[in-house]
């Protein structure tokens, strides 16, 4: 989820003047946070990717967001219970910037200005996660792995504004992700390349239909 509030220089102001804050560094497959019901905490991506991950009792794996630089996440923005098993996943190697709160309209000690542009940002906070799990929904609410795969695509080309563009995921992270079966995915991949719909080479997509 990427805010305004989480610009360059917000962050060095955080990193710099706030004693609730820690830099931290992990590498690629290093579980960077779980989430903890009341952790009271707030995560900044300062460089590389990552995912929020979801097994479940049978082990199996859900890839809920995926996050790039200035991305924020943490628990503040799900309801944590014990039948969500949630980690946040370093994809590449990144570097993390924590912030703890015990309330966050409580200024630290140091006084600094960041928790009053915390808090007046909050409910962008709060409507951007909206809008990102909003499409979420609606990419696993259709009903076919085609629907998914195109559903997908186009976000992925609006945001990119091209309609050619490189998947974030590795494939099978892509199957997590639209919770569908690989070997089913592949085989509709190679339909959709075969109809027309899509040129593709690696990761990378060129969409061909209008």
């Amino acid at each position: 989820m990427n805010i305004s509030l989480n610009s360059s220089d917000f962050v060095q102001q955080l990193e710099k003047s706030c004693n609730k804050s820690q830099k931290k560094l992990f590498h690629k497959g290093e579980v960077i946070t779980s989430y903890i019901a009341k952790r009271n905490q707030l995560c900044f991506m300062l460089s590389g990717e990552a995912d929020l991950v979801r097994y479940d009792f049978n082990g199996n794996r859900t890839i809920v967001e995926h996050f790039t630089k200035n991305d924020v996440f943490g628990e503040l923005f799900y309801i944590v219970n014990t039948n969500n098993e949630l980690f946040v996943e370093a994809k590449s190697d990144a570097s993390v910037l924590f912030f703890l709160y015990d309330d966050i309209k409580q200024k630290c000690k140091s006084n600094c200005s960041f928790h009053q542009k915390l808090f007046d940002g909050l409910s962008s906070l709060f409507l951007n996660e909206v809008i990102d799990l909003n499409t979420r929904i609606e990419l696993l609410s259709k009903r076919t792995i085609r629907e998914k795969l195109l559903g997908y695509f186009n976000i992925i080309s609006s945001k990119n504004i091209s309609r050619t563009f490189t998947i974030p995921f590795s494939l099978t992270d892509l199957a997590d992700y639209l919770s569908i079966d690989r070997s089913a995915m592949m085989r509709e991949l190679k339909l959709l390349k075969e109809d027309g719909f899509i040129e593709k080479m690696g990761n990378r997509i060129s969409l061909l239909h209008q």
